[in-house]
């Protein structure tokens, strides 16, 4: 059975093409990885089939009392509310079904006997309807999956607007995965989990009997969950049986397929051209002339889809520094409270050190701190000599009205318009991209202008904040690349072990050091 029905849609930004006439059917049980580069129009296909976005042309078709549950990258909370009222709202049509129930209960005692029949009736299929929804088992499941994606550690009585982006985005999952909405919509979840919990997401969505569709760029995770892919590219969308591993065999068989008969239709063009070029003017082979040049007037032109620019990366790297990058002495890190226990940690000149562990155990406090753009509660922070740090942060404020090149210019004033555009195109963006406002961009294109700043630093030491967040595959393996060629020193905070394995000389477990209760 069709859950939803996407026909002949097409959809643009000003100038910019994002789809032309794509297709698209999600049928009952299908999980499916909704894939492609930064910018392709992933992220606006889920809200146009949202409601968010209304099409240029084309028709969507949800069948009827389907229940969606969406995840966007950008969604919001409302102060006031803790964590345990946002997920207990997942289910407030059962709260709203009790209430009923209540007042129904406060009728009786003025019923007279055959309208007290009527309400024990409805009393009675309001009461089966919350039984079969295990209504009086809310608590636990509430329970269940927070601490499933590691919530309980955050306290589910704090207010959600006291929590950073991600805890936020853990929230709003969880939420939706208490929902068990009938369609799954989601974008890039991974994002803010650590491994723990993404190995938990895992488990949760291989046994999802409903269907969903999910947006990552995180492979193995894709391959773990998903049976089907739609693939979008050059405005098109589609479709392939099976997971990533298996689209990729089948997407480049038949790119060499194309670019095989492209090859021998240019050849076969040429001959024909060369042909009626060498025999038109002759009254003898005029009529032989006429005939190929009808062939070539009918023929279906073989054309090759455009090559997206593939992501450079080259860290421009500043005079060496000196032995020592950093040395702790009882460092406390935090805010209101303690988030460690004393700290005496060590760091030297060509080190490439990678942090890993749950999501709020302070990684990220702990680099802040060690860049001094925080104060610990307590203990020292010695940094060495000759230090030039580039800092890619995890969360930072849009860049407002400013384009790509104003943003770039704006920190390279020396550098001409001309090396501006040439510098974004190296870091993967296309034209159209680089002439539009960063506000309107992807995540992962403002990652790439972001990743295009750093890059033009000189620096000798490089502290990342999950850089990879919102990167595509090609992206993310060009700049594992480029860390990996860095001669300067790293620190890194990543929860994908698939991308940070290779690159660190040294890794941390900063959960052996957290007051947090795990």
């Amino acid at each position: 059975m069709s859950l939803l029905s996407v026909t002949k849609l097409s959809h643009g930004f000003g100038d910019r093409a994002i789809f032309q006439d794509i297709s698209f059917r999600l049928l009952k049980g299908e999980h499916v990885g909704l894939i492609g580069a930064n910018g392709e129009g992933k992220s606006t296909f889920m809200n146009i089939i949202t409601g968010k976005l209304e099409p240029d042309e084309g028709k969507i078709e949800w069948s009827k009392k389907v229940r969606i549950g969406y995840l966007d990258q950008h969604s919001v909370l409302e102060r006031g509310q803790t964590i345990r009222d946002v997920l207990r709202n997942a289910f407030h049509y059962l709260f709203a079904m009790e209430e009923e129930m209540n007042a129904i209960y406060g009728k009786m005692g003025e019923a007279d006997p055959e309208e007290l029949e009527k309400l024990l009736e409805e009393v009675g299929t309001i009461q089966d309807a919350l039984t079969n929804n295990d209504f009086y088992a809310i608590d636990a499941k509430v329970e269940e999956i927070a601490r499933g994606l590691g919530l309980h550690d955050l306290g589910l009585d704090r207010d959600v607007t006291d929590l950073s982006g991600g805890q936020r985005t853990k929230v709003l999952l969880a939420k939706l995965l208490l929902e068990k909405p009938d369609i799954l919509l989601l974008d890039e979840p991974t994002n803010y989990l650590d491994e723990q919990h993404i190995e938990w997401l895992k488990r949760y969505l291989q046994e999802y009997e409903n269907a969903f569709i999910l947006i990552s760029h995180d492979i193995p995770f894709l391959n773990s969950v998903i049976n089907l892919i739609y693939h979008v590219e050059n405005q098109q969308l589609t479709r392939y049986a099976g997971d990533y591993n298996q689209f990729r065999e089948v997407y480049e068989a038949k790119k060499q397929q194309l670019e095989a008969a492209y090859k021998k239709q240019q050849q076969e063009i040429s001959e024909l051209k060369d042909f009626v070029a060498r025999n038109k003017a002759r009254v003898s082979t005029r009529n032989m002339a006429m005939s190929r040049q009808k062939k070539l007037d009918k023929m279906d032109m073989i054309e090759l889809p455009s090559e997206k620019p593939k992501p450079e990366f080259h860290f421009k790297k500043a005079r060496t520094s000196g032995k020592l990058i950093f040395e702790t002495k009882d460092l406390i890190i935090g805010y209101d409270e303690p988030l460690s226990r004393p700290l005496n940690l060590k760091m030297e000149r060509g080190q490439k050190i990678a942090l890993y562990g749950a999501n709020g155990i302070g990684k990220t406090t702990l680099l802040k701190s060690l860049l001094g753009e925080i104060s610990p509660l307590s203990g020292e922070v010695e940094r060495g000599e000759y230090l030039h740090i580039g800092y890619f942060e995890q969360e930072v404020k849009a860049g407002g009205n400013n384009t790509c090149i104003e943003e770039v210019w704006n920190e390279f004033p020396s550098y001409t318009q001309y090396e501006i555009r040439a510098a974004l195109a190296k870091c993967g963006l296309t034209t159209k991209h680089i002439e539009s406002r960063v506000s309107v961009l992807s995540g992962g294109e403002k990652a790439k202008v972001r990743l295009c700043k750093l890059i033009h630093t000189e620096t000798n030491l490089l502290v990342l904040d999950e850089p990879t967040n919102h990167l595509d595959v090609d992206a993310k393996e060009e700049l594992k690349r480029a860390l990996k060629e860095y001669k300067g020193s790293i620190l890194l905070i990543s929860h994908e072990p698939d991308f940070y394995t290779e690159i660190a000389t040294d890794t941390w477990n900063c959960e052996s050091w957290t007051t947090k209760v795990l």
